[in-house]
């Protein structure tokens, strides 16, 4: 009865999935890079998308289906922090959309919580579309010394720590 709604779900699930993964591979090269901020970001991020497969899950199951774990796409390797930025804009920005669409399918079948799962999950997606175009416009507007005061202020803290051992 509810098929549509699985279908739908689980598109949902390979979409976080693949942001779960492409946002801790940012996490770990803003990390290493020294932008403690934006590494900070996209785990927080991650983490987030983590709790929405969570969820996507529960009503999968709750509908009893069978909750299919696999990413929507690869990881894409990217080391350059504007590109990053653009890149998990985009998948907000087209997770919003899609998630939009898929409460109105889910309304249309007669499947109302769905709808209020995926309408939830459009406030969140916005959400983080927001932050990364916020970062994004800060980058434009100061340009490399973004990045470096983010190194700086890493330097100063790992300095702290170590004269206060």
């Amino acid at each position: 009865m509810h098929e549509k709604s699985i279908d739908l779900l689980n598109n949902a699930v390979a979409d976080e999935l693949t942001a779960v993964h492409q946002y801790m591979y940012f996490h770990f090269h803003c990390d290493d890079q020294g932008f403690d901020l934006l590494a900070n970001l996209f785990k927080k991020t991650s983490i987030q998308e983590m709790i929405h497969v969570e969820k996507l899950a529960e009503r999968i199951l709750f509908l009893k289906g069978e909750v299919e774990m696999v990413p929507s796409a690869s990881v894409e390797k990217i080391k350059d922090v504007e590109k990053m930025l653009k890149l998990a804009s985009k998948m907000e920005e087209n997770s919003a959309r899609d998630y939009n669409l898929w409460a109105n399918e889910c309304s249309a079948n007669a499947d109302a919580i769905s709808k209020q799962l995926f309408e939830s999950l459009v406030l969140d997606e916005e959400t983080h579309f927001d932050q990364y175009d916020t970062e994004l416009e800060n980058l434009k507007k100061f340009g490399a010394n973004y990045l470096a005061l983010q190194s700086i202020e890493r330097s100063k803290g790992r300095d702290a720590a170590a004269a206060n051992p």
